[in-house]
C-alpha cells in the first residue's frame, strides 16, 4: 500500500523502536518476589505491555488482562516495581534492527517526529537518552504528560497541533491496538510493525494502513 509522504510522525517507544521487555520482566520478578508469588515468563511480560506501568502491574499480580485487582495489593506492588524498574530499566533494552536507519531517513526528509509512549517520564527520557534516541525528537509525549494517554487519540491531537499540522498530514508507528486505536480516533494514518508488543492478537487484523518488518521498509510505503 503507498501512503503520502507525512510532515510529521508519531512514533510509540516500547515494542516499536525499543525491546524493553527483559528489564520490564526483571523488575516484574523483582515485584513478584518481594510479594511472595512466583515469576513470570517474559513472554507473558510482552504480552500485558502497551497500557502504561499501572496496567503492566495488575496484570503480573492478577496474572490476566482484564481481572480486577486489589487495592491494597495494587498499594504494595507498586513501589516495589518502581523501585526495581528504576534499577533494571535500560540495562537490557536494545533499540530493534534498522530503527536508527529509518530515523535517519525520516530526518533526512525533513519530518517531524514525536515519540508517543505510554510509559512514565521519569523512565521514558533516561531511556532515550541512553539507547541514543533522545535526538531524533522534536517532542516526548509520555503516559504522565496529558490527562489521558493512548488508546485516546489526545496525545496525538496534541502533537498535531504542536507541529502545525493537520491530523491528515502526520502518521502514527506503533505496535499495538491501542496504538491503532488512538490513531483511527485521531484519523491519523497508522502503520504497525511486525514485531513488537501485541498482546495476543495478530496485529493484520486490527488492519492498520500498513505493517512493516523492519524500520528499514518505510521508505517504500510513501508516494
Amino acid at each position: 500500500m503507498s501512503l503520502t509522504l507525512p510532515k510529521g510522525v508519531f512514533i510509540d517507544l516500547d515494542g516499536t523502536l525499543v525491546d524493553s521487555v527483559p528489564d520490564l520482566a526483571q523488575a516484574i520478578d523483582q515485584m513478584q518476589s518481594k510479594l511472595g508469588f512466583s515469576p513470570h515468563d517474559p513472554d507473558k511480560v510482552k504480552h500485558w505491555v502497551g497500557n502504561g506501568i499501572e496496567k503492566l502491574v495488575e496484570r503480573a499480580v492478577t496474572e490476566s488482562m482484564r481481572e480486577p485487582v486489589n487495592s491494597e495489593l495494587m498499594s504494595k506492588a507498586m513501589p516495589l516495581f518502581m523501585m526495581a524498574y528504576h534499577q533494571s530499566s535500560g540495562k537490557n533494552s536494545r533499540v530493534y534492527k534498522g530503527v536508527f536507519d529509518g530515523l535517519n531517513w525520516l530526518k533526512n526528509n525533513n519530518i517531524k517526529m514525536a515519540c508517543i509512549t505510554n510509559k512514565d517520564t521519569i523512565f521514558t527520557l533516561p531511556l532515550l537518552t541512553k539507547l541514543g534516541l533522545i535526538e531524533y525528537f522534536d517532542t516526548v509525549i509520555c503516559g504522565d504528560s496529558l490527562t489521558t494517554k493512548k488508546p485516546h487519540p489526545a496525545p496525538l491531537l496534541h502533537c498535531a497541533e504542536q507541529f502545525g499540522l493537520s491530523p491528515d498530514k502526520t502518521l502514527m508507528i506503533g505496535d499495538s491496538i491501542n496504538d491503532i486505536k488512538a490513531a483511527k480516533a485521531a484519523a491519523v494514518p497508522i502503520v504497525c510493525v511486525s514485531y513488537g508488543y501485541h498482546q495476543g492478537m495478530d496485529i493484520y487484523n486490527a488492519k492498520p494502513d500498513a505493517v512493516i518488518d523492519e524500520f528499514t521498509e518505510l521508505e517504500s510505503l510513501f508516494i
